[in-house]
């Protein structure tokens, strides 16, 4: 699973992504800090399931603190995007690309609107941050068109010559955006579009871009910098703005500033949570307290700094996963004795089924059946997984 971060240039992306991944990357206040885009891990939560059995897990991939699981997930995040980036500004199509293979995407957004279009600072406020949410669409909408369009005339002209199936051809031609012919037809059939694919004009490929884009390429609205002034009162008009879609305030730089603190020793936070506990603030400067009094008030306001939020609804929500931990009824230990190693972040509607292919070939050829652990109940091939679930496969070797 990739997630992908999109913004325009100083939003704070790459702040954003080190919050999350702690990985060392350049932050800077001015256009295109980042170039080459910037691949790392970051985490998803979800509540473990070893308190249940009064046991204490080794997570072999992720780490679990007082019984909140955290489960990897690839997060690439790529150079800022600027108005026209379709057109090949800023080495936009270059960036776009980068998101190819993303299943969701996370667009930060600068909510204090101290950045124009282009990502130069301006004076607080007087950029409305809504123009990001809408250029944003646009672009990526384009970038599938450009991608669909490429020699559309002589493409549609072979496939009627050679009386091929158009839908086929453009699952094949939009595979590499994670688009398969079952989305075509679908979304072919819902727009309504001619019958005749060779009365299709630039309006028809548009409709059909924009919403395979929305298949693909779900979407998560991240209103950085909220504990700016004025950002507060300008996420409230962007929900009123745009009530269709999924906006989470959030303080990537807070977010940050606590994960290193943890990782130091001075404090004790699960990201996520809404307060941390200090451990060690004789160490700090009169300017930290401060900032980490700062960051109390705003976790006491928001709940969180927003930014685990923001990756568990792109994962959870947008996506529509699980997770699923594999145990067994007697024994919840790996050959290796790790207890509850791993946790298994899946569609939903994984079947028991899916579930044993996907976690070994052998186990899904050799499947007879599996067992709720928790209930103690053995469930069929066919028994729809739920979030959570810790789930033994049985097999007939």
């Amino acid at each position: 699973m990739i997630i992908g971060l999109v913004g325009k240039p100083s939003s704070g992306k790459s702040t954003f992504f080190k919050a999350t991944t702690l990985a060392e990357v350049e932050i800077a206040n001015y256009p295109f800090t980042t170039i080459e885009k910037n691949e790392g891990v970051g985490f998803v939560k979800v509540k473990c399931a070893d308190k249940e059995f009064n046991v204490r897990c080794n997570p072999r991939f992720g780490y679990c603190l007082n019984g909140i699981r955290f489960i990897p997930v690839q997060l690439i995040d790529v150079a800022g995007l600027v108005p026209e980036a379709h057109l090949g500004k800023g080495r936009g199509l270059a960036f776009l690309n980068d998101l190819n293979q993303a299943d969701a995407l996370i667009h930060i957004v600068d909510a204090s609107g101290s950045l124009d279009a282009e990502g130069n600072p301006v004076e607080s406020g007087s950029y409305d941050p809504a123009n990001d949410i809408r250029f944003l669409e646009i672009e990526l909408d384009h970038w599938y068109l450009s991608i669909l369009k490429k020699g559309w005339e002589k493409f549609a002209r072979k496939i009627r010559q050679e009386h091929g199936s158009m839908i086929k051809a453009l699952g094949e031609q939009l595979g590499g955006l994670k688009v398969n012919e079952k989305m075509v037809e679908e979304t072919v059939n819902k727009l309504k579009l001619p019958e005749d694919f060779m009365l299709w004009d630039d309006s028809h490929l548009l409709q059909l871009s924009t919403e395979l884009r929305k298949r693909t390429k779900p979407m998560v609205i991240a209103c950085n910098k909220i504990d700016c002034p004025g950002a507060e009162e300008r996420f409230s008009r962007l929900k009123k703005e745009f009530p269709d879609l999924l906006l989470v305030p959030c303080s990537g730089i807070a977010e940050l500033m606590l994960k290193e603190a943890a990782r130091d020793g001075i404090i004790e936070y699960i990201p996520g949570e809404g307060d941390f506990k200090m451990l060690q603030e004789e160490k700090l400067s009169e300017k930290q307290k401060k900032g980490f009094a700062f960051i109390r008030e705003m976790l006491g306001k928001f709940h969180s700094t927003g930014v685990q939020d923001v990756l568990n609804i792109a994962v959870f929500e947008l996506l529509g996963c699980i997770a699923i931990f594999p145990g067994g009824v007697n024994k919840l230990e790996d050959k290796d004795g790790n207890i509850l190693p791993d946790c298994f972040i899946l569609p939903r509607n994984t079947t028991a089924l899916d579930f044993a292919f996907h976690i070994h070939t052998d186990l899904g050829k050799n499947f007879v059946k599996a067992i709720d652990v928790r209930r103690k109940l053995p469930v069929g091939k066919d028994h729809l997984l739920k979030h959570r679930d810790v789930i033994e496969i049985k097999t007939s070797k």
